[in-house]
Formats: structure tokens, sequence, C-alpha cells
């Protein structure tokens, strides 16, 4: 996205920007592995949504129509993997390096190096995923979780997907390492923590939630690696192993990185709600104990993706009442917003009704969350497409919808251009409805007891998985449409130019720079005023 800066006139030292691979391929530049990791991200969304559309056109109606059920588990699994590793992670991901700098007034992030290191190691490990389905054998069929002892029985794809996640999952360290770094030491002169934007809030959280599961999963797939081939026998029964004991090591890394996709969110919508509302948010300080509060609760809730696996009573109760708990910080952050929101002088610009939509459908997902959370109900719902309902209404219609938001919020600051309005409200509106049209449906079928991962179905589920399909089909072009309608117009520079800030209400740093922003920012730490929202002098 920065590559516009190239066509819009030099800004005093932009004179050292480099030019053509160079600039790409050695990139130290915040702004421009920012560009890179969410140009990346968008990619493997488009790779994981092509997935995601041979999964609903096979279960477009009963039968078996397209594929083969070996290769409808593989595309389920590939699915989730890339979605949740290749694409809402990195993505968030560019939203740091883009905009923390911008927001702390730091001239760059903390290890430049290190970033490029960081993402270009994202690169081989996503080729030798999709790869993955060329293998003898074919792409795992595990499900995303890797679940012993099905991994113990794939082919030589599952070692391939192993060593991508040790890539995947290094890169995901060393950038988190950059982040905690960059806000504990550079931000500028006066910014004290608690006058940090939201979104620096989240991030800094999430980068240490990052540190510390990330190599919770790298333990689990080692242990998975040596149990395939050296003769462990960690999670294989037949030499006194434990399945389920891989299930509790995957789920104390698995859910906090729940919280690792969501917390980002709940800080670009922090940012997004004041400036739409012309108001400061709501309850800043609840807003920053609450995520701190989420990080810590995201811990001790692992086991409530378990309560089928003969977990005793004691423990049931346990999971179920500190899952109910985490919704308490959850709340206070909806709150803020709707609290944020009253009285405000409000306008609904494309940003402001992404994060709006989102409010109203993660909040349907916390509720489907908190049933999921009932013990003696998830024993109904457990492996449903209630569950599958439930994780795309937080995931979908949570981190991605976002997503959305900061992209239409930030990208005239990105790339000096302002997007068109109404295609940006027709992609929302499009998704929005197309989005509901898919998974709303699958709570039915969960509570009608449909499982999921299956590629075949009794006839009284097929008119409900009809229109999930036809709608899963209308969201997978809505996003095609932004890419082509939104995204490249304002890459190539084609639109209005952007003022240096372009919404009324907005505040922050990022705002005190030009748009689009030039290569090099605050080079000199900036003067701030009181609030650490304005640049003086």
């Amino acid at each position: 996205m920065s590559a516009v800066l190239d066509q819009h006139g030099a800004h005093g030292h932009d004179h050292h920007t480099p030019t053509g691979w160079r600039r790409w391929v050695y990139a130290t530049n915040h702004k421009d592995i920012g560009t890179m990791y969410l140009l990346f991200s968008f990619a493997m969304l488009m790779i994981g949504g092509v997935l995601a559309m041979g999964i609903r056109a096979e279960l477009f109606q009963p039968g078996l129509q397209i594929v083969q059920p070996e290769l409808f588990n593989q595309l389920t699994t590939m699915h989730g993997i890339i979605m949740v590793f290749g694409a809402i992670m990195p993505a968030f991901v560019g939203f740091a390096n883009w905009m923390l700098p911008l927001q702390i007034g730091a001239s760059d992030m903390a290890f430049a190096r290190m970033n490029n290191f960081s993402f270009w190691l994202m690169v081989p490990a996503a080729i030798i995923i999709v790869a993955s389905f060329f293998m003898p054998g074919g792409a795992p069929a595990t499900g995303w979780t890797m679940y012993a002892p099905l991994t113990l029985q794939m082919g030589p794809s599952m070692d391939a997907a192993i060593f991508a996640l040790h890539i995947l999952g290094a890169s995901s360290i060393m950038g988190a390492i950059n982040i905690i770094v960059t806000i504990l030491n550079m931000r500028a002169p006066g910014m004290t923590l608690m006058k940090m934007p939201m979104f620096a809030w989240t991030w800094l959280i999430t980068a240490y939630l990052l540190i510390a599961v990330m190599p919770v999963l790298a333990g689990a797939i080692t242990m998975t690696l040596t149990d395939r081939h050296f003769g462990t026998s960690f999670f294989n029964p037949a030499g006194g192993g434990d399945p389920v004991m891989y299930q509790h090591i995957f789920w104390f890394f698995g859910h906090p990185e729940v919280y690792i996709m969501i917390l980002p969110a709940f800080g670009i919508i922090s940012q997004v709600v004041p400036a739409f509302s012309r108001k400061k948010l709501f309850g800043y300080t609840g807003m920053v104990y609450a995520t701190g509060s989420i990080a810590i609760l995201s811990f001790v809730v692992w086991a409530h993706h378990m309560f089928t696996t003969g977990m005793p009573v004691t423990g049931q109760l346990f999971f179920m009442y500190s899952t109910m708990l985490i919704a308490v910080p959850t709340g206070v952050k909806v709150f803020t917003w709707i609290a944020t929101m009253w009285r405000g002088s409000m306008t609904f610009e494309t940003p402001m009704l992404w994060s709006v939509g989102f409010i109203f459908v993660f909040t349907m997902g916390g509720f489907t969350g908190m049933m999921l959370a009932v013990a003696p109900l998830d024993i109904q719902f457990h492996e449903t497409y209630y569950v599958v309902a439930h994780f795309h209404y937080v995931l979908v219609a949570g981190s991605l919808f976002a997503l959305f938001a900061g992209v239409y919020y930030w990208l005239p600051k990105w790339t000096g251009v302002m997007y068109s309005e109404t295609r940006g409200k027709i992609h929302f509106w499009w998704s929005i409805i197309s989005f509901n049209i898919a998974f709303f449906p699958m709570h039915f079928l969960g509570l009608a007891g449909m499982p999921r991962r299956y590629a075949d179905y009794p006839m009284q589920f097929a008119d409900f998985n009809l229109i999930a399909s036809l709608g899963s089909f209308a969201f997978g072009v809505a996003q095609v449409y932004f890419f082509f309608a939104v995204v490249l117009p304002a890459m190539r520079g084609k639109g209005e130019r952007a003022p240096q800030k372009p919404w009324e209400g907005a505040e922050g740093l990022e705002w005190e720079v030009p748009s689009p922003a030039p290569h090099h920012t605050f080079e000199m730490p900036p003067k701030l005023d009181a609030t650490a929202t304005r640049v003086v002098g």
C-alpha cells in the first residue's frame, strides 16, 4: 500500500526511499513491512477462502457431489490452519508494524532487520503448507487442532505442516519481542503507558500472550513429531501414551491464541468508535484493565474445549465458572464502546459501519460462547455445527470485521487517497448480510445434531446447508470485490487526495503526519501536548 508513496511528492527526507524489488526484499522500514504483511495475509485469506468454497460446495446438497471424504477432511484442516496462522494473525501484525511507531511517536520498530526476517519466514512456511496438498497421501486431515492419534497416522504432509508451524511460531515470537521493545522503550517523551492509544495497549498485551503460548504449541507438535519418527509414546496409547494429554497441551496454547486474534481487534474498534462518535473513549482505564484481565483469564479456561473427554465433575465446574468469568471483562469492553457512542455526534462512514457491525455480531458470537461454556449444554453441542457457527461469529465477524474497520480507517493515511465511500458501504452491507446468511443457519444445524467435518449428511439438514452454502459463496465474492474496488484503486493512487486528518473526530499522532505517511517519520521524537495525542511546536 505504501507503494504509492513513490507516486506522491517527496516529503523532505524521502530521498532515502529505496526503489524496485530491493525495497521490498531488504525492507527494514516498518511501513513497507506492514504493507507486505497485509498483502500476504490477504493472499492467504483468498487461498483459505477457496478451500472454504470447496467445503461449502460439497455440503450444498446431501450425497457426495464433488470431493471424497478424505479430501474433504484435508480441506477443513487446511482451511483452519491457513485462516488462523496465515490470514488473521499476520494481518494484525501488519497493522502493528504500520501503526504502532506512528501512534507512539517512534521512528521505526526497535529491531528493523529482525522485523524483515520475521516477515520473510512466513513466505516459505505458507508455501510448505499449500504444497502439502501435493505430497503423497495429500494434506493433513486431522482438523486444524491436529489431534492425536490421527496425527500419528498421517503421511509425510504432517511433517511438513509441523515444520511450517514451527517457522510461523518463530516468526510470531520475533514479531512479539519487537512490538514489546518498541512500545516499552521508544515512546515519545510525555507519552506514558496510560496515555497510549488503545491499539498500542491491546498489542502490548497480545505480544506477551504470543511469547507465552507459541512455545507450548511448538512443544505439542514436536512431541507429535517424535511419536511419529523416534519411537516415543507421548500420545500413542499402544506405548502407554495419552491422546487426551495432547488436547490439554494444545488448548493451553489454543485458548490464549483465540484472544491473540481478538485483542488487537478490540484495539482497532477502540480507535474507530471514538473518532466517529466525536468523543473520548469512555472508561479508558477500565478498558486497559479489562484487556489485561482477559489475557490472564485466558490461561485458566482451556479445558472448556474438553468437557466430553471424561473430565471429572470438579474439573468441569472449574472450567465452566472460569469461562463464564471471562465474559465479565469482555462485557466491560462492549459497554465501553456503547457508552462512547451514547450521545455522541455519530456519523456512519465505512469504518464506523464495520465497527458497529463488529459490536453487534461479535456480541452474538459471545452469547453462543456462553452457552458452550455450560458443561451440560456443551456435551450436546460438542463437535456440531453450533461450534462452527460460534467461532466463525467470533473470528470472522470479530477479527476480520475489525480488520476491515482498520483498513478503511487508516487507508487514507497509508495511501494518500480517499477510497470510494459508496464502494466501502457496498462491501460492508454485502459482507454482513451474506455472513449472517452463511453462518446463522449453522446454529440450527448444530442444535439439530449435525456433526462438523462430515462430507455428507441426511436429508433433514439439506435446507439449512443449502442456505449456508449460498451465503458463503456470496461472502467470498464480497472480499474479491473489496480487493478490486477498494484496495487496488487506493494502491494505484486513484481517488481524491486525502487530507492529513480525513476524519474529524480522529485523535492520535498518526494524524499529525502528512497523507500518505512519509517513508520516514518522527526521526526526532515529537514534543507532545498534555493529552499525548498532538504534536506541539
